[in-house]
């Protein structure tokens, strides 16, 4: 098991950056793909970002792509979302997941999930 705790949400303005944390425990953390996703208020939970177990594949949402960035430290168990140019449709609560094998973008392929960190962006 994966025990994954997210951090670095708050609030900031439109145009502004911030960088998501997500700290894993527990079973060997490069063995597993990872993934960022999102969720607003009354909308279902969607991809924003994911990235292979070493780090050398990524892929991203098209609304995403170019401003935020996904990456990982094996040797420190901890992955990142780094979001620049961030607008009001960014506003969501973040969640990092974790999963064997290959990166997907579905959610309901990844095992392990944090509890969320919420990023709200004022205009």
């Amino acid at each position: 098991q994966v025990q994954l705790v997210e951090s670095g949400g708050g609030l900031v303005q439109a145009g502004g950056s911030l960088r998501l944390s997500c700290a894993a425990s527990g079973d060997t953390f490069s063995s597993y793909a990872m993934g960022w996703f999102r969720q607003a208020p009354g909308k279902e939970r969607e991809f924003v970002a994911a990235i292979s177990w070493s780090g050398g594949s990524t892929t991203y949402a098209e609304s995403v792509k170019g401003r935020f960035t996904i990456s990982r430290d094996n040797a420190k168990n901890t992955g990142y979302l780094q979001m620049n140019s961030l607008n009001p449709e960014d506003a969501a609560a973040y969640y990092c997941a974790v999963r064997l094998r290959w990166i997907t973008v579905r959610p309901e392929d990844y095992a392990y999930w944090g509890q969320g960190t919420q990023v709200t962006v004022s205009s």
